[in-house]
């Protein structure tokens, strides 16, 4: 697959633009407190073909052990390959370790 090609939106023709919005607290559907997520605004997860999931909008991602993985920006690359040092969090080996998705 070339190195241009576009990624795709799970289940969305086309990834939405998330905007302006102001931070504000949420509730979870536990009923937890979450701050700093995106009120209003969609989570896409959007599929790259060889690469990463892009997590897109107000996800709280957490790890293995159940804490909070801290995102830094609201647009984050997931590991698919499997071969991240920084997992789950995408660190690019899959352009050198041979990954290859079968949505490519």
């Amino acid at each position: 697959m070339s190195g241009d090609a576009q990624p795709r939106a799970l289940g969305d023709a086309q990834p939405r633009a998330l905007g302006d919005a102001q931070p504000e607290a949420l509730s979870d559907a536990a009923g937890a407190e979450t701050s700093g997520a995106l009120v209003g605004h969609d989570v896409t997860i959007t599929l790259c073909p060889d690469g990463p999931l892009l997590l897109r909008g107000p996800a709280t991602l957490l790890g293995a052990d159940g804490r909070e993985v801290p995102r830094g920006r609201n647009v984050v690359a997931l590991c698919r390959c499997g071969g991240s040092a920084i997992k789950p969090l995408c660190d690019g080996t899959h352009k050198v370790n041979g990954f290859r998705s079968e949505d490519g």
